[in-house]
């Protein structure tokens, strides 16, 4: 098969259209008044005022992690003054819905919402206090706001859409001899729905055949990628929390049975997958965190502002050298197109 080129795109606004390509730890409950981690002393609109910010996190992995922590910088480098409550769900569906209730309750002037999952418990707990949403993929197909150029309620943020058709041009390039791809994905992640239709989309017009691979949660991850020996000769797994909380699961065996598996994000891949034309999840939390302030500092209205989309030019290249060398598959023309090797 004739090795393709990765392309490279833009940060930019809205998702338009994308609608149409889906049919289908301990918990602290304090509010936002609560254990806090503060920034400086002067809001940005220079009112003195402190505000209350809520974080709910769907649950614990790199990526999520690097959105939390670029959106905290963004609002240290604005120079607000605020206090911040962090809550991790853990994957827990209901106790997204408490954390909700909870910072609804205690008054915050924003919340941020990170995953799909999250922001969805949070919309449905408030429609006056304003809510950013961060790592979800497609806003207006989970049903978290009217249209992606024009939210039309308190909710807006940015989506983690990823470059899906480069990264199976990337799966080609690693596996150019592969038949049939494996799609690894959770059943309850409505984003990963949509990204795998994309990945078969892509596949279908490369004449490659694959088959969707589902668990419902993480206690079925081992069972379903042993599932896949033998029937595939490649894996691809879009930014599901589900899998990416349990990607060293996943490539235990997918490595041990040469499996090369090519991801949605670096932190997977720093878990032992392949490699990834990876989203920059930071860079993508900061970009909501330069939202927030516009929304607390300017007036900026949530439901006039078009969810932002980071595209593949600002997606960083990255592969697991260990895991290459494991596969015996050979990686060194990613490092000579600028790609980063991420193995420990």
């Amino acid at each position: 098969m004739e090795r393709t080129t990765l392309s490279r795109r833009t940060f930019s606004k809205g998702l338009a259209g994308m609608a149409a390509l889906t049919a289908a730890g301990t918990l602290g409950l304090a509010g936002c008044g609560g254990d806090t981690a503060e920034s400086g002393s002067t809001s940005a609109s220079g009112d003195g005022k402190t505000y209350k910010i809520g974080v709910l996190q769907l649950t614990e992995h790199a990526a999520l992690d690097a959105a939390n922590d670029g959106f905290v910088r963004a609002l240290d480098e604005s120079g607000i003054s605020y206090d911040i409550e962090q809550q991790n769900a853990q994957n827990d569906q209901s106790a997204c819905q408490t954390i909700a209730s909870t910072l609804v309750n205690d008054g915050c002037d924003l919340i941020l919402a990170i995953a799909t999952p999250a922001a969805q418990a949070v919309a449905g707990a408030t429609s006056d206090i304003p809510i950013i949403g961060t790592a979800i993929t497609d806003f207006a197909a989970s049903g978290l706001v009217d249209d992606n150029d024009a939210p039309g309620g308190n909710l807006t943020g940015t989506s983690d859409m990823n470059p899906v058709s480069d990264q199976i041009d990337l799966l080609v390039q690693l596996v150019p001899d592969a038949k049939t791809v494996g799609l690894l994905y959770c059943t309850a992640e409505s984003n990963s729905d949509i990204q795998v239709a994309l990945a078969e989309e892509t596949l279908d017009e490369l004449g490659i055949a694959h088959e969707r691979y589902t668990a419902s949660s993480s206690n079925e991850i081992q069972q379903v990628s042993e599932s896949m020996v033998g029937k595939v000769d490649a894996v691809y797994i879009p930014t599901d929390n589900t899998i990416s909380a349990g990607i060293s699961t996943v490539t235990m065996v997918t490595n041990e049975n040469n499996l090369p598996t090519v991801v949605g994000e670096v932190g997977m891949v720093e878990g032992g997958a392949l490699a990834s034309v990876s989203i920059n999840y930071e860079e993508l939390g900061y970009r909501a965190g330069e939202m927030a302030v516009q929304i607390l500092t300017e007036g900026a209205d949530p439901a006039e502002m078009p969810i932002e989309q980071m595209t593949a030019d600002e997606c960083d290249l990255v592969y697991n050298q260990e895991t290459a060398d494991t596969l015996g598959i050979d990686v060194s023309f990613l490092a000579d197109e600028g790609g980063e090797d991420v193995s420990a």
